[in-house]
C-alpha cells in the first residue's frame, strides 16, 4: 500500500477550503474543532464550569450560562497553527502544516449579572488525499502490470456562527443559551485509475453537502463563593440534537487521464447524478459536565466530561456508522501574584493541561484515540482607564491513532494564539 498525504498551509475559517490534513477527517462530519478559546485549550480544554479566569471576562460559548458573570465588553479574537505527523507501517511519514483564523468573539453586558455574546468560530474540518495501490487488476495478487490505484481526497468544512445571552438567577445559579448557525461545504472524491492500460476509462464517484441550518446550546453554572475570592463551580452544558439542512450531491462519472503529464479529459460520461435540495443531517445531543475551584489571582483547577451521541448521526436519512464519543479533561493554572508592581513574571498565568478522547471513529474494530498534553500563558499587558488586554499564548502536544491494524498515526502539535480586551464601554462622562 503507498500512501501520500497533501500538503495544505490556508489561513481562512474553515469553509470552503479545509484545514487539516488528517485521514481521520474523512468520517463523519470531519475533524471536530473544540468549542475553546487560548485560556482554555491550555488548561487540557476545561470550560463548562468556566467564566472568569484571573478576574478577566471571557467569552466562553461552550456555556452560555458563564455570560451571566461579564461586567466588561469583552473582544477575544485568535489564530491557529497545526503541525502533524503522519505515520504508517510500512510506508513511511509525512509532515503536514496548517493555518487558519481561530476565533472571533465578543460580548457586551446588558445588566450587572447578564450580557450577550456572539462570535463565529469553526465547527469541523475536512482535509485529506491519499492513494492506495494494488496490483493485477486491484486483487493484490502477485504481478507487475495493471495495477489499479484508489485515490481518496476530501475537501471544506463547516464554521458555526453563534448569538448567545447570559443570566444569574439569585444569588448563584446562572443560565444561558446559544442559537447557532451551521454552514460551509463538504466536498469528497473516490477515483479509480489503471494507469498501464491504454484507452481505459477511470471513474470517479463524487459526494457533496452544502450545508446550513440552526443549532441550539444551553447551560448552567452554580456557583458558591467560600470568601469574596474562592469559588467552587459545577457547569453543565449541552448542544442539542437538530436537524440541518443540505443540498446533497452524488455523482459518479467516467474519464481518461494521460498518466505522463497527468492532465485529464472532460468526464467521457456521467453514470449516476443525483441531487437533493432538501435533505438533512440529524446532528447529535452532546452533553458537558465540569467542575472548577478558583483562588482569583492565585490558581485554578478543573476538570470536565463530555459525551456525545455520535451512533444517531445521519446524512441524507443514512445513518454514518460512528460510535458515541467520550473526552476527559482536567487542568489549572498558577498565578504567582497578580497584583505585583515590580515583577513582571508574577503576574503571568501559568496553565497546563490534560486531555483523553475516545474519538467517534472505530476502523477495523479499533477505537480511534487522541491523548495530549497542553501548557499555555496568559501575558497580560498595561491597562489604562479600566481598559485590561490580555495576549493568550496555548501549546498542545498529541497523539491521534495507532498504528496497529494497518492504520495510521497522528503525531500533532496544535498553537493558538488570542488577545482579550476588557473595556467599559458605552460609560456616561461627568464634566463639574
Amino acid at each position: 500500500m503507498i500512501l501520500f498525504f497533501a500538503l495544505s498551509v490556508k489561513t481562512v475559517m474553515a469553509q470552503n477550503t479545509a484545514t487539516t490534513s488528517s485521514p481521520y477527517s474523512r468520517y463523519g462530519l470531519g475533524q471536530l474543532n473544540d468549542d475553546q478559546n487560548p485560556q482554555t485549550s491550555a488548561m487540557g480544554g476545561i470550560g463548562t464550569a468556566i467564566n472568569r479566569i484571573s478576574g478577566y471576562n471571557t467569552a466562553n460559548s461552550l456555556n452560555p450560562a458563564s455570560y451571566g458573570f461579564i461586567n466588561l465588553t469583552t473582544i477575544d479574537i485568535g489564530m491557529y497553527i497545526n503541525s502533524v505527523k503522519l505515520s504508517q507501517d510500512g510506508v513511511g511519514s509525512q509532515s503536514n502544516l496548517n493555518a487558519r483564523l481561530s476565533h472571533i468573539a465578543f460580548a457586551i453586558p446588558v445588566t450587572s449579572r447578564s450580557a450577550l455574546s456572539f462570535g463565529l468560530k469553526p465547527y469541523s474540518e475536512l482535509g485529506y488525499n491519499y492513494q492506495q495501490s494494488k496490483s493485477n487488476f486491484g486483487t493484490g495478487l502477485p504481478s507487475d502490470t495493471n495495477q489499479v490505484n484508489y485515490i481518496y481526497n476530501g475537501d471544506g468544512g463547516l464554521s458555526k456562527a453563534y448569538l448567545g445571552y447570559g443570566f444569574g438567577l439569585g444569588k448563584h445559579i446562572y443560565f444561558g443559551g446559544n442559537v447557532s448557525y451551521i454552514f460551509g461545504n463538504l466536498q469528497e472524491y473516490a477515483s479509480t485509475e489503471i494507469p498501464n492500460l491504454y484507452g481505459v476509462l477511470n471513474s470517479r464517484v463524487e459526494r457533496s453537502n452544502q450545508v446550513g441550518g440552526l443549532n441550539y446550546d444551553v447551560g448552567t453554572q452554580i456557583a458558591f463563593d467560600f470568601s469574596e475570592s474562592e469559588h467552587l463551580t459545577f457547569g453543565y452544558s449541552a448542544s442539542l440534537s437538530t436537524n440541518l439542512n443540505t443540498k446533497n450531491k452524488y455523482i459518479v462519472s467516467q474519464y481518461q487521464k494521460n498518466f505522463s503529464t497527468s492532465n485529464e479529459s472532460v468526464a467521457a460520461d456521467t453514470v449516476v447524478n443525483q441531487q437533493s435540495d432538501n435533505s438533512k443531517i440529524k446532528l447529535p445531543l452532546i452533553n458537558h459536565f465540569g467542575v472548577t475551584y478558583q483562588k482569583d489571582g492565585a490558581y485554578l483547577i478543573g476538570a470536565d466530561y463530555t459525551t456525545g451521541k455520535w451512533s444517531n448521526l445521519t446524512i441524507a436519512g443514512v445513518n454514518q456508522s460512528l460510535q458515541n464519543s467520550q473526552t476527559f479533561n482536567v487542568g489549572g493554572q498558577v498565578t504567582p501574584n497578580s497584583l505585583s508592581l515590580n515583577n513582571y513574571l508574577a503576574r503571568v498565568d501559568y496553565r497546563l493541561g490534560f486531555k483523553y478522547e475516545k474519538t467517534y471513529i472505530n476502523i477495523n474494530s479499533t477505537d480511534i484515540k487522541a491523548k495530549a498534553v497542553t501548557f499555555g500563558l496568559g501575558l497580560p499587558l498595561s491597562s489604562n482607564s479600566g481598559s485590561f488586554y490580555k495576549i493568550n499564548f496555548s501549546a498542545e502536544i498529541g497523539t491521534r491513532g495507532t498504528l496497529q491494524n494497518s492504520l495510521i498515526k497522528e503525531n500533532y502539535y496544535n498553537f493558538h494564539l488570542g488577545f482579550l480586551l476588557n473595556d467599559k464601554w458605552f460609560r456616561k462622562y461627568r464634566f463639574d
